[in-house]
């Protein structure tokens, strides 16, 4: 069954804090970084404008993504991810799941361009996710911008790893050294078809990444879920309204672990769009290596402080969800990720 999804908060559009990237080249880069910690701590969602990525990256990114879908269903599914025993390439709507349901998307999975690595017995499963891509022939012009895209998304989140590190009082090349050019990035191209029987676009999740980088159309449909409230109730859904030329991050599982539970992974959604109406986008999740064993950072005494009572760093327990336990292995949380949301590859190439 699908997830039972209550309304957004009425009234509550984007809430989300918006924060212009340009400000770390200036001097209101303290406001900045300060403004950037907490909107990670208290929401663990915002919006970056001034990223610097040239519009007509984005105009050709957002033209091949329509091209593909537009293809006839045949053509898609060439390069579908039962085809591939890394979880690359097309999947059609209802084959993903999140929670055990079906979620209404079809979608491209990308990662980095890479051989697969030799397996040899008693090689750590997560060797196995690493190898190339599947593309289109009939659309080449789809790979080059896909790409082109993915590495000014990289460039991005590292800027907002590095300014994010800065504010929780580290070096701002606190976490760089699992960000070489083995890190375990992940792009998703996405079309949330309308009218469909259910609303579950995507179900509630956090990612389990460092950060998520979201690029989204017009439409709309992305809700976040605030913290609880004092009384232990679970908190509002609010819309994410699309900000002309920003993207959305959210914090990962990965950094949450990091900060011991300062910065947590957010629950959000998507909800289907209506009937005749299609809603499209572009997602990258920025992964460290895959061998990466995170190691929880030591905040400073006085931010520790700002949270009083409601934060004691010792005693944060990343397993304390049966249901989603966190491992600070990467590689781990990468595999349970893949086989959880795509059982029938899992099944086809004996990952489970």
């Amino acid at each position: 069954m699908s997830e039972t999804l209550s309304p957004a908060a009425p009234g509550s559009s984007t809430g989300l804090p918006v924060l212009d990237l340009r400000r770390l080249h200036g001097p209101d880069r303290p406001a900045l970084l300060d403004e950037l910690r907490r909107a990670a701590r208290d929401v663990g969602f915002f919006v970056v404008t001034g990223h610097g990525v040239d519009p007509a990256l984005e105009a050709s990114l957002d033209d091949g993504v329509r091209r593909f879908f537009a293809l006839p269903v045949a053509e898609r599914r060439a390069i579908e991810n039962t085809g591939s025993p890394h979880f690359r390439g097309y999947s059609r709507v209802g084959t993903e799941q999140t929670a055990g349901a079906a979620d209404q998307r079809e979608q491209i999975d990308v990662g980095p361009e890479r051989e697969p690595l030799p397996r040899h017995p008693g090689d750590p499963a997560w060797t196995g996710l690493v190898g190339p891509n599947r593309w289109p022939t009939t659309l080449p012009g789809l790979r080059t911008a896909v790409l082109a895209w993915q590495a000014e998304a990289l460039r991005v989140s590292r800027e907002i790893l590095r300014a994010l590190a800065e504010s929780l009082g580290q070096a701002p090349d606190h976490f760089d050294r699992w960000f070489d050019d083995e890190s375990h990035l992940h792009l998703k191209v996405i079309h949330y078809p309308g009218g469909t029987a259910s609303r579950q676009g995507v179900g509630a999740h956090k990612d389990y990444g460092f950060l998520a980088l979201l690029h989204q159309d017009t439409v709309g449909g992305l809700q976040v879920q605030l913290p609880d409230t004092a009384d232990g109730s679970p908190g509002a859904w609010i819309d994410a309204t699309p900000v002309p030329g920003g993207y959305v991050v959210n914090i990962g599982e990965m950094l949450e672990i990091a900060t011991r539970g300062y910065l947590t992974a957010t629950r959000h959604r998507v909800t289907s769009p209506p009937a005749g109406v299609d809603r499209f986008s572009v997602a990258f999740f920025l992964g460290p290596r895959l061998d990466a064993v995170v190691e929880p950072l030591t905040l400073p005494a006085d931010l520790v402080a700002e949270l009083g009572e409601a934060y004691d760093p010792d005693a944060y327990d990343p397993t304390h969800d049966p249901a989603n336990p966190l491992h600070a292995a990467y590689g781990e949380n990468a595999v349970r990720g893949w086989v959880r949301s795509h059982p029938d590859v899992a099944r086809r190439w004996g990952w489970s």
